[in-house]
């Protein structure tokens, strides 16, 4: 059975976008996880099937904005779902040992293609057991999805979101009050993890840096229904660097787990696999050097220009908030049953 079948689904205004910048922000924010919501029961089925692997990305996608969204409105949303973000972070953990699988696997097929048949085929133990690995992280993460305790939160979810909030009347705190102030705070901690970056820098170091490109970008699409260009290019400049930092990201955990196999005496892959397992993490280590390389030409173009401009009309959206913006329009709403689409072109399909 499932739970979410009582939620409501979101109003015409919620599926047009977070309203402007005059709505109470605890209405935008329910608004948000209830659409969130109609994601999840779009995209659960699919990942479940295992077919096909974006269905899982967007659902780990959804369970990110969900926690992105918990996190940024805390102070504006019911006790209940403040709390439950935490369960939001063990689930993210458990759709990410799949779904890095998934990324493995479409890795060593990418580098397959240009390989002559023979060396394929000697790579074929390796596709079998990454295979092997993934059908033991699904069987997990189906055991995640069912447990009593996903499903409690999803039900927390879809009950708490349709409560009607505190904040209510002329004295409501609006979106306009508060969300620029987000978006300022979380550009300066992206400039503040960028500035700690060095030639040794480790993985999680530039993890760091990943997670706060994230948080600003999520502050940031919480409003581009109302700030318009600035934001769109703004966003376009975050992808970028999440794109160099993700393929980073992802070279570096296949290489390891293609260490940690050829380290294990009992993985049981013979010699020719194993010789060519060490050029495919020579070629992960490549991919991983050239990535970082490009982070400080994409951050040139986060904290240029786009910067100044979006800086800009966040004081233009607070100081018009009595009288609010003209909307700009927003791309038709992601993950709406039907439509296939992914929420806001969240991360490239097979990318962390």
């Amino acid at each position: 059975m499932n739970v979410m079948a009582s939620a409501r689904e979101p109003a015409a205004a919620d599926s047009a976008g977070v309203p402007d910048g005059s709505a109470a922000v605890g209405d935008a924010a329910l608004a948000e996880v209830r659409r969130l919501l109609v994601a999840w029961r779009t995209h659960e089925p699919g990942a479940r099937l295992g077919a096909d692997p974006e269905e899982l990305h967007q659902l780990r996608v959804t369970a990110r904005r969900l926690d992105a969204t918990l996190g940024l409105f805390k102070e504006h949303l019911p006790k209940t779902l403040v709390r439950a973000r935490k369960m939001a972070k063990s689930v993210l953990r458990t759709l990410g040992a799949t779904r890095d699988l998934d990324v493995q696997l479409a890795g060593l097929a990418a580098y397959c293609i240009e390989l002559p048949d023979e060396e394929r085929a000697m790579l074929d133990p390796l596709r079998e057991r990454l295979m092997h690995e993934r059908v033991r992280a699904q069987a997990r993460m189906l055991r995640a999805l069912d447990s009593e305790a996903t499903r409690r939160w999803l039900q927390t979810l879809a009950t708490a979101s349709e409560a009607p909030t505190a904040e209510a009347g002329p004295d409501a705190v609006t979106v306009a009050a508060i969300l620029p102030r987000r978006v300022r705070q979380r550009f300066r901690r992206l400039r503040k993890a960028v500035k700690q970056l060095r030639g040794n820098s480790s993985m999680e170091d530039y993890h760091k840096v990943r997670r706060r490109a994230k948080q600003l970008r999520y502050a940031l699409e919480s409003g581009v229904f109302t700030y318009g260009r600035p934001a769109e290019e703004m966003l376009k400049a975050l992808r970028r660097l999440q794109d160099r930092l993700g393929a980073q990201q992802d070279a570096y955990m296949a290489r390891e787990h293609l260490t940690a196999l050829a380290a294990d005496p009992s993985c049981g892959l013979p010699p020719a696999t194993l010789f060519l397992m060490g050029r495919l993490a020579a070629h992960h280590t490549k991919v991983t050097a050239e990535a970082r390389a490009t982070v400080t030409r994409c951050w040139r173009k986060v904290r240029g220009r786009r910067w100044k401009a979006l800086r800009s009309r966040l004081g233009e959206f607070e100081h018009g908030a009595a009288a609010p913006l003209t909307a700009v329009p927003a791309p038709a709403p992601a993950l709406l049953p039907g439509t296939g689409t992914s929420l806001a072109a969240e991360d490239r399909p097979l990318s962390h």
